[in-house]
């Protein structure tokens, strides 16, 4: 009983922000904390579900970006343009999925990768320009209206990921993860489970890739494009713990504040420092932050509980 009321207390307190505080760079860290939630969640559905590393992930983030931010340039209403982004990353999921997820191991995470940046490469070379909002949406952004779209879509993301976990879909995905070879044995279809995976992942990557299209006044295309949004959803989940729903949520907290804190006061190291620090994590906590809690809390528990 005592976590639905802290879950429901948090999201209260994350609702009333914009109430408490106009500083923007407040609102967008946040942004940033929420948007990180989205894309960690999502990667966790296939590689932590499913066990899949997929090393491709901004591709779909990117696809989302390039095709909400080029429908709401063009005059269609944002939350049409908002889903399309989804479709649009998810489609793109059943098309890398189709071939990359015939290979195996590390070979599937080297073909991710080579999608990614192949994608990257070919849209920074189509759309060389910066992409900039036009002066009348300008003149009306708010960024309280982009903090309540990134806390709505971290919230749909981690339930979806909570519904798939509990639907019998997620025993063969389970299964998989744990080994592939007995899982297809029982009858489980490895291919349309990690491919069911990938779409559901890539909407939702699609989803944040548009809200951060409806959040930046100007960037290149290509940007969202880069590895650097699939390492960063790789981090927050390993660093919260891969495999539960939780795990990206308190991956993301974690690695925000941290970033942020190195970031302004080690300004030339701060990259080193971090590397250091997520080495040290993983090694002590094989399981993330969600695994140290669950120490705490059977250490702590009283012996009638146990």
């Amino acid at each position: 009983m005592l976590r639905p009321l802290l879950l429901l207390l948090g999201l209260a307190v994350a609702a009333l922000v914009p109430f408490m505080t106009q500083r923007t760079d407040a609102l967008n860290l946040l942004f940033l904390l929420l948007l990180y939630i989205t894309l960690g969640q999502s990667w966790n559905i296939v590689g932590g579900f499913v066990g899949q590393t997929n090393l491709g992930h901004a591709a779909f983030f990117g696809t989302g970006a390039l095709v909400a931010r080029g429908l709401w340039t063009s005059g269609v209403a944002f939350p049409l343009a908002f889903l399309a982004g989804g479709v649009a990353a998810a489609a793109a999921g059943i098309v890398v999925g189709l071939p990359t997820f015939r290979l195996r191991g590390a070979y599937f995470a080297i073909g991710t990768l080579a999608v990614g940046e192949g994608l990257r490469i070919t849209i920074g070379n189509v759309f060389p320009l910066i992409t900039t909002l036009p002066v009348a949406l300008i003149a009306t952004y708010d960024l309280s209206a982009r903090y309540y779209l990134a806390l709505g879509l971290a919230v749909a993301t981690t339930l979806a990921a909570y519904l798939l976990l509990r639907s019998r879909v997620s025993l063969g995905m389970l299964a998989i993860r744990e080994d592939e070879e007995a899982a297809q044995a029982t009858g489980v279809n490895p291919l349309r489970h990690k491919l069911a995976a990938l779409i559901i992942s890539s909407f939702f990557a699609g989803l944040a890739g548009s809200t951060f299209a409806f959040h930046q006044v100007g960037y290149y295309p290509s940007a969202p494009f880069s590895p650097i949004w699939t390492f960063d959803a790789l981090l927050v989940t390993f660093i919260g713990g891969a495999g539960s729903l939780a795990g990206p949520i308190l991956g993301a907290a974690f690695y925000t504040v941290i970033r942020e804190v190195l970031a302004v006061n080690l300004v030339q190291v701060h990259q080193v420092i971090f590397g250091t620090l997520f080495i040290i994590v993983v090694l002590a906590l094989p399981g993330g932050l969600v695994d140290a809690w669950a120490r705490v809390e059977r250490r702590f528990r009283p012996a009638g509980r146990r």
